[in-house]
């Protein structure tokens, strides 16, 4: 079939938009940590599942203390740290707004990636990054009296949208090291299957280590008593499961299936469409209007991203 690739990218790219919107509403009924927790477990059974349905193993055979390290390390960056901020941020700023902030992480990767990989960094990746942040601006600011500028989203939810894109773009190249280190752990004779279900490995990886993250953030705050209020919440947790089927579990194995028949570049930038996609049923649900201005810096930020990657 022509076009797989990029029509398994557009695919994603709905999925993420799902996700954004499920999670939006899950974070506000149950809270932005527990939606975490539930998705983020939930996300390790499927794994676990599907791992010992294809390598014979519910767990991430193979990985060693090198790759076991990084993995984690990227859990807590993008997961714990990254989702954190991306969660509260919907709380805050809507997700409509989160998603635009989540163009921040090709560039916030591009740098993460030269400082720890030694990745080359040329001017065009530096152009792709001042157009991505002007894109942002456009949509975040606004002309008051005397035509002084200021922000038109609370300050904090914008902080929260730039961790958010920090998050995932550190713990990107972080999860790319740990991966690394498990590929050079395997043995000569693996299992069949082995080497293409070691993302799905990895994750499982980051995905327990990111839900005990919480669960330990919950515990100092104790807040743990919220999840007997929210397995209580039946529309709650319906919103949670729909946000970890439709990510971690669906947008996740779609994504690795669509830079397999398409070019990475052009694959990274359909899936990056999430901003563009959420607009229209963002508007819908909540009954917001929506702004030229703000259409023009989805617009910009997104050209920023497929600069990162077609360029």
């Amino acid at each position: 079939m022509p076009h797989t690739g990029e029509i398994i990218s557009l695919v994603v790219a709905a999925c993420w938009t799902a996700t954004a919107l499920f999670a939006d509403i899950a974070s506000h009924r149950l809270g932005s940590m527990t939606v975490n927790v539930i998705r983020l477990v939930l996300a390790s059974v499927f794994l676990g599942l599907l791992l010992w349905a294809t390598i014979g193993a519910p767990y991430p055979l193979y990985a060693d203390k090198a790759a076991w390290f990084w993995l984690a390390l990227s859990a807590l960056v993008g997961y714990v740290f990254g989702d954190f901020c991306l969660f509260n941020s919907y709380l805050v700023i809507g997700a409509r707004f989160g998603q635009l902030f989540m163009t921040l992480a090709p560039p916030i990767a591009a740098i993460a990636g030269w400082i720890l990989l030694g990745e080359t960094m040329t001017w065009k990746s530096w152009l792709a990054m001042a157009v991505t942040i002007s894109g942002i601006a456009i949509s975040i600011l606004s002309r008051g009296e005397g035509h002084s500028l200021h922000f038109s989203l609370p300050v904090k939810g914008i902080l929260l949208g730039i961790g958010a894109g920090m998050g995932q773009g550190v713990g990107l190249v972080l999860s790319k090291i740990g991966l690394q280190h498990y590929e050079a752990a395997l043995p000569a004779e693996t299992p069949a299957l082995m080497e293409q279900m070691l993302p799905f490995a990895s994750t499982l990886i980051r995905a327990l280590v990111g839900g005990a993250g919480f669960v330990c953030l919950m515990a100092l705050q104790r807040n743990l008593k919220h999840f007997k209020t929210a397995v209580k919440d039946h529309k709650g947790m319906r919103f949670a499961v729909l946000t970890t089927l439709f990510g971690p579990v669906i947008g996740v194995s779609l994504s690795l299936m669509a830079v397999q028949y398409a070019n990475a570049g052009i694959a990274s930038t359909l899936m990056a469409l999430t901003p563009v996609l959420i607009i229209l049923p963002y508007a819908l649900i909540y009954k917001q209007p929506v702004r030229a201005k703000e259409i023009l810096g989805v617009a910009v930020s997104m050209a920023g991203v497929a600069m990162f990657f077609l360029l």
